[in-house]
């Protein structure tokens, strides 16, 4: 059994929706064609910040992770903590899931911002973190996952802010562009 990880936030677990309905558990349904020998684990929790996410991943770390999906970081900019600080707690989520599975494949997944005064600086520099991570991780890279998303009124709860079912149905979309391969090399060994 190949185990795909997801760790994130509100985003990943979905708020105001079934489980089921997250684009984390919509996986299952992509997954098909590549084998039955996939179990997707939703570990995200609303409201994570990196910081709470580092308390968090260590208890989640006992069981084998062939794919590492990480959704953290908009929370951060919510609040304004420093990118660096951002950054570094990332760093050391993904140093962690390297450390008890050295063969995993991780898939960083990213936010894309509108850039606005007067955060222009912030909102720059945390956009670029995801692909530097990725980068310097050789991991995958999901640039934006709430990409033909974000300010419809059709696929957003009313807070405009949370997906909603058919919301999350384009979420697993854009997450799947960058998973298909993945999944299928690692289905493979």
């Amino acid at each position: 059994m190949k185990t795909i990880f997801v760790f994130g936030d509100s985003l990943s677990e979905g708020v105001a929706i079934s489980p089921r309905q997250a684009w984390p558990m919509l996986l299952a349904e992509k997954l098909r064609p590549v084998g039955p020998n996939f179990c997707v684990i939703n570990a995200s929790a609303g409201g994570s910040t990196t910081e709470r996410g580092l308390r968090r991943l260590p208890t989640h770390l006992e069981y084998p992770v062939d794919i590492f999906v990480l959704e953290l970081g908009v929370n951060d900019a919510f609040l304004g903590i420093p990118v660096e600080q951002t950054h570094a707690n990332l760093q050391s989520m993904i140093d962690q899931v390297k450390t008890r599975n050295p063969n995993a494949t991780v898939m960083i997944v990213g936010m894309q911002f509108p850039i606005a005064e007067p955060y222009s600086e912030y909102v720059a520099a945390f956009v670029k973190m995801f692909g530097e991570l990725a980068e310097k991780n050789h991991a995958a890279l999901v640039p934006n996952l709430l990409e033909d998303v974000v300010g419809d009124p059709k696929l957003n709860l009313p807070d405009r802010i949370h997906p909603n079912a058919a919301g999350h149905k384009v979420l697993v979309e854009n997450v799947w562009r960058v998973l298909e391969p993945i999944a299928w090399e690692v289905g493979s060994k």
